[in-house]
């Protein structure tokens, strides 16, 4: 089990691209739409580690003693 949720998002991402590269193997999707999916992937992937990336910095921001 993951312990950071960018983890989970890498795991997410390759379970789904492998997924889309399965069906294009087995003939069930055609290149563009493989492309299509993995950029989406990709793009979701993305944002999910800059928010998490977000998170963690406001969470050392609150750690920060104000009058240090």
């Amino acid at each position: 089990m993951p312990d950071d949720p960018s983890d989970a998002a890498v795991e997410r991402f390759l379970d789904r691209a492998e997924s889309a590269l399965d069906s294009y193997d087995q003939g069930y999707a055609d290149a563009d739409a493989t492309l299509a999916t993995l950029r989406t992937h990709v793009d979701e992937l993305s944002a999910s580690v800059e928010e998490s990336a977000a998170a963690d910095s406001d969470d050392r921001s609150d750690d920060e003693d104000p009058d240090a």
